[in-house]
Order: C-alpha cells, then structure tokens, then sequence
C-alpha cells in the first residue's frame, strides 16, 4: 500500500493533523487548502478510511488519522532529525525517559550541566514508573529502577546506593540506637525494593507493626521527612540535596548496618550505542555518578 501512497499525500497528512487545520497546514506547505484537502481525500480514498472529523471551521482527527499520526508523525520526527544530524545543522534531540524519584532528585538537577558540556543536544525528559519501549521509536535512553527487562538492549547498572534512615535533626536528637526508631513514625515508600522490615533484620531486628504514612514515590517520602513527618528509609543518593543542605540527616551513621544495592540501570538498545548523543549521555551520567560517590565518601570520612 505505501508505494501507492504518494510522499506529498501523508506529508499533508502529517501537517493537518499536527496543526489542527487544513489552512495552517497548506501555509507550512506553501500550497493551496483546497491542494491539501484533495491530497488528504485521496489519501482517504487509498486507504478507505476517514482521517478526519470535518465540519464548516475546524477538522479534528477520527480514532483512524490519531492512529495513523502515531506513526506518520514520529517517522516525520526522525526524519527531520536525521536530515540536521546530517546537515550538522540544529541540536540533535535526545529522549530520555526515567523512573520518576531519580529524575526529580537526581537528574534534572543536573541537566544544565549535561546542556552545559553538550550544547549540540536537546533533551526531552519523561518519568513514570513504566519501562520505556525502543520499538516505539519513543525514547532513545531509559533510566530504571529496578532489574530492567526487554533483550537486545545494552545495560549499565548505575552504582551501589546506600539506604539508611533519614530524618531532620530535630527528631535524630532522640535517636542514638536502631530500637530508638520503635518510637518514632516510620514513613514507608511502598514501591522501594528496600523495606523496614529489611533494614531492621539486617540489624538482628525484628520490624514493629509499622502504622502511619506511606507513600508510593520515594521523592514524596523525602519531602514528607524533611518537613518533619517522621523517618525515612531512603537512598542517600536520592536524598543528597536535602543531606548537603542540612534538612536531612542520617542518625545512626556508624551506629547501625545500611543496606547497599544496585537501585537504578541504564538502557538503551545495542543499536543505539553508536549514536554520539546516546553516548555522550551515558558517559556524562556514570562519569557524574562516580563524581558524586567519590564527594560523598570524602564527607563522610571527614565527619567521622
């Protein structure tokens, strides 16, 4: 079907349904409306389908053209950005999505600095808890929590992240032992890998019935522990910002077992890796990563 379809026809297409109009769409073309109306009629009639709702002032898409958008619209996009890589004209885009905590207390922080060093690349910036899908052509990285899933793709995992309790120093004055924590309110992140009831084992615990709040991002949690809500059995890692300026401590440094993992990896597809903005970003997050290890191990042997 598509070498019946002529280019002119779904890129007339691609523009109406991006810009909502047939005359917008006709004025980025330079052609008339009525020349981008039969070309969309025609391309209808190939496919025996309606693409469009059309009434007297507007034209909006039928369930068919947003299912064909899909796809015309991201083909469009890559084409274009292909034709600047080439050219060496314009920033290169690079689409990253991330699990949600670590983009908001980690990563985007951070951007400017990554913009900053690459100042060729655009970055569009997602987060949800769901694994992005490179089939789609939708992302080009995926920051995860958690073991990441899919084949063909290339995984780095981002470091050992060290979970303890954190609390502000007004409630840590009444914690010098783990059991001192059975007297405080515990704030639970429910989708963390790292629970109470292992962090209390790991120190030859057993966990009491943990009553209060619980919350299902960890950035709520260590927002709910910096306004003094309770303790939060977080990653230093997430928490670095509310650590360095003091609105967070960690009472039982030295004095308890924290738990180390591997939280977060790095995905892309193996096909990717060559693409220099692909790897311009995963050098820059695991060469910042180990910058930002190596600062924190020197505080804490400076406060010890």
């Amino acid at each position: 079907m598509l070498s019946s379809v002529p280019i002119s026809a779904i890129r007339a297409f691609e523009a109406a349904a991006r810009t909502g109009s047939f005359r917008d769409a006709a004025n980025e073309l330079h052609l008339t409306p009525s020349a981008v109306s039969h070309a969309i009629r025609k391309l209808e009639s190939t496919m025996s389908t309606t693409l469009f709702e059309r009434n007297a002032r507007s034209v909006r898409l039928t369930p068919a053209g947003e299912n064909l958008m899909c796809h015309a619209g991201a083909a469009f996009d890559n084409l274009r950005r292909g034709m600047e890589e080439v050219a060496g004209r314009g920033p290169q885009l690079l689409r990253v999505h991330c699990a949600p905590s670590f983009a908001a207390q980690w990563l985007a922080p951070r951007l400017a600095q990554f913009l900053a060093a690459e100042p060729k690349l655009e970055v569009r910036l997602a987060a949800s808890t769901e694994y992005a899908r490179f089939s789609n052509d939708d992302f080009d990285v995926d920051v995860v929590y958690g073991q990441p899933r899919g084949e063909g793709n290339e995984i780095v995992p981002l470091g050992e992240e060290t979970v303890t309790p954190l609390c502000t120093p007004d409630i840590a004055k009444s914690i010098r032992k783990p059991k001192d924590l059975f007297g405080e309110v515990l704030i639970r992140s429910e989708v963390k890998r790292v629970q109470w009831h292992q962090w209390f084992a790991a120190n030859g615990l057993e966990s009491p019935a943990i009553h209060g709040m619980r919350f299902d991002r960890s950035f709520i949690a260590i927002a709910m522990a910096s306004s003094g809500l309770g303790v939060a059995l977080e990653s230093t890692r997430l928490a670095e910002r509310e650590i360095a300026t003091g609105k967070l401590v960690a009472p039982l440094e030295g004095r308890s077992v924290d738990v180390c993992y591997v939280g977060h990896y790095l995905v892309f597809p193996r096909a990717s890796r060559q693409r220099r903005a692909v790897r311009a970003f995963a050098e820059w997050i695991t060469s910042e990563l180990s910058a930002t290890e190596g600062k924190s191990q020197t505080r804490s042997a400076v406060d010890r």
